[in-house]
């Protein structure tokens, strides 16, 4: 006789085993909205390996991008629009294109320099000139020339129906593709939906429309632009009217010219400061005895990077020195400190203002941006209406290039302060002031002197383009090398910039360490 009793706690794992499957396949048709059986069926076969499962979507291989787009799979969507563009785009120059038409428009271009070689020659050899063998061997070669591209042509046009089959095998291999990655991407989608549910699920109605007119227009402008170039103006020519270019300047030069008229007093107190900064900073480089000068720099180079960064950079010195850049180099280093002293001046306290206040941040954001990718001939034309030519200008083309790392670092040092750490300081009854001193400013100080760092290199940087507004020193040098083909003054003297910026970054970084 025999009894069978079943384990509890097998009973209990087969059942919260059966609960998870029924919520899964539940969350699947939440998921899907449409076909959930297959769903379930293909997302639990991808979901028992770790590894590329394929299985095979029949609907996404025949709609391919509009399939992904749909279901919200934008970054599947758009690269394979793309192929399936260019393989739709071969298969219509194959079979409606004229591959010829740029040889015939040659031809066409010849046949009119042709026409007129042949009147010379024909009135060449009725006046008997000297010129007629000198046409005839012109006339020869541009009848070889028709021939060969006609030739050329002829071979080209003979290529469509290659050209469409070439385009219906790169079709037909992304449709499968696109069939056999479709459930496989579906369900990392789905995994992750199932931990935020805001991430779009099912398959509209809205969006399949929105999906198919996108990229049915395109696929149709992008096979008209290319299998018949030239007939749709409309696509290769973007409308406007010279107009509005012309208008857009006259106000841009009415702005600039109000402001120079209006703004004279505050432009001038800008020249002062930095004015007088450089002036001082002239007067401790350039005026200082070239010893005392080199004897400092060796030994805040050993007080902040070691010995050996020390030996070097009397090394380099002694380069410059030697070499006659000694008075361009301390020039362009009051140039260089001016601006990034400013830069910090102004930077650093609009870091830690911005640090605590997320939307003044997001407004500075987008003019840091303008700063840091606009290119420097483009608000050197500004600069200059406003300070006109010289140092003072090539500080402040320096200030907007060179000035916005710190301010970001800054920022990023600030706002990557442990909460705990601020927390407890403030369980202790710290002060703000103490807060901003003694905990954030230290523990944020390694991002700040990499801003910093950041801010004299890209100063650095831009010294030969600050020399073609009237800044003086090793950029002049360089700029000079440029207009006469001078390669050795040019590479001399960017060596010299080189080993600047190399005493620089040694100073700040071993500071950092």
């Amino acid at each position: 006789m025999s009894s069978n009793t079943g384990n509890p706690l097998e009973d209990t794992d087969t059942d919260a085993a059966r609960a998870y499957a029924e919520e899964r396949r539940q969350n699947i048709r939440t998921f899907v909205r449409t076909s959930p059986d297959y769903y379930i069926a293909n997302f639990d076969k991808i979901g028992e390996s770790s590894r590329f499962t394929p299985t095979f979507n029949l609907m996404a291989g025949i709609f391919g991008p509009v399939w992904f787009g749909a279901r919200g799979l934008w970054s599947w969507a758009l690269p394979f629009l793309i192929i399936e563009t260019l393989a739709l785009v071969q298969i219509a120059r194959g079979l409606f294109g004229d591959l010829a038409a740029d040889a015939m428009e040659r031809i066409a271009s010849i046949e009119g320099t042709l026409e007129l070689r042949r009147q010379q020659l024909a009135a060449a050899i009725e006046s008997g000139s000297d010129k007629a063998d000198v046409y005839k061997r012109t006339v020869d070669s541009l009848e070889a020339s028709i021939g060969g591209i006609r030739a050329e042509a002829e071979a080209l046009a003979e290529q469509g129906i290659w050209i469409a089959l070439t385009g219906l095998g790169i079709l037909i291999a992304v449709k499968i593709v696109q069939a056999i990655s479709a459930n496989w991407a579906l369900e990392a989608r789905f995994s992750d939906w199932l931990s935020d549910r805001s991430i779009r699920s099912g398959f509209p109605v809205s969006h399949m429309v929105f999906s198919s007119i996108f990229m049915a227009l395109i696929v149709l402008a992008a096979m008209l632009h290319y299998s018949f170039p030239g007939r749709f103006s409309l696509l290769s020519e973007f409308p406007t009217d010279p107009d509005i270019r012309l208008t857009s300047i006259d106000a841009v030069e009415a702005f600039f010219a109000f402001c120079v008229a209006n703004g004279e007093a505050l432009f001038d107190a800008i020249t002062y400061v930095i004015r007088l900064l450089l002036d001082a900073l002239e007067l401790v480089f350039v005026s200082t005895p070239w010893i005392v000068i080199a004897s400092l720099i060796i030994l805040l180079t050993w007080l902040t990077a070691g010995i050996r960064t020390a030996i070097y950079s009397g090394a380099f010195l002694a380069y410059m020195g030697l070499l006659g850049f000694w008075d361009k180099a301390m020039t362009t280093l009051a140039l260089l400190g001016t601006a990034a002293c400013l830069s910090i001046l102004i930077g650093i306290p609009l870091g830690m203002f911005a640090a605590r206040r997320p939307r003044f941040y997001s407004f500075i954001q987008p003019i840091m941006d303008f700063m840091q990718t606009m290119p420097a001939f483009v608000f050197m034309i500004p600069v200059i209406a406003f300070f006109g030519t010289g140092k003072p200008a090539a500080v402040v083309t320096t200030m907007i290039f060179g000035g916005t790392p710190v301010v970001r670092l800054t920022v990023l040092g600030l706002r990557g302060v442990p909460e705990s750490v601020r927390e407890a300081a403030i369980s202790f009854g710290a002060n703000k002031w103490y807060l901003l001193t003694k905990v954030d400013l230290p523990l944020a100080s390694p991002s700040i002197r990499a801003g910093i760092n950041q801010t004299i290199m890209l100063s650095l940087a831009m010294v030969v383009v600050a020399s073609l507004i009237g800044a003086k020193g090793l950029g002049e040098d360089v700029l000079e090398a440029l207009q006469y083909a001078n390669v050795g003054q040019g590479i001399l003297a960017g060596f010299s910039i080189l080993f600047c910026a190399m005493i620089l970054d040694r100073i700040v970084q071993g500071a950092r360490k």
